[in-house]
């Protein structure tokens, strides 16, 4: 991990640090300090910061709202969604057949010249534009 500068990050990775998930938290702290500390940068895309807001939402957690966006946007670069984004995201889909919120998420980080994109989703391991680390083999 020490040799990524421009880390990609997929939602499932942020809701696990949220959450402090028992298995994967000691696992995503280390990187999220990183990214703190300014030794590396953190890149995600607005899809991101939608299926975040989704449980807060539902819960009518407003103050969580506020809290999530809060820190994506100071600590992340967020990836707007772009016709260079629309067009590589179209291309990942079509070449390994992608749900349109991984497409997006890894066009939005391959965009950004993110070094490796870290997800728990091992569907994405065949993609070959970016590097793919899963949480598992972390």
């Amino acid at each position: 991990m020490v040799k990524y500068k421009r880390i990609g990050l997929d939602t499932n990775v942020l809701i696990y640090y949220i959450e402090e998930h028992p298995i994967f938290l000691k696992k995503i702290e280390p990187l999220i300090d990183k990214i703190v500390q300014g030794k590396a940068i953190g890149i995600t895309s607005y899809v991101t910061l939608l299926e975040l807001l989704v449980k807060p939402f539902r819960e009518g957690r407003v103050d969580l709202v506020d809290q999530y966006k809060t820190i994506l946007t100071e600590q992340l670069e967020m990836v707007q969604m772009d016709e260079a984004v629309s067009i590589k995201a179209a291309q990942l889909r079509a070449k390994y057949g992608l749900k349109t919120p991984d497409a997006i998420q890894l066009a939005s980080v391959i965009r950004k010249k993110g070094d490796i994109f870290i997800t728990n989703d091992r569907g994405l391991k065949h993609v070959k534009e970016i590097k793919i680390l899963t949480l598992e083999e972390m």
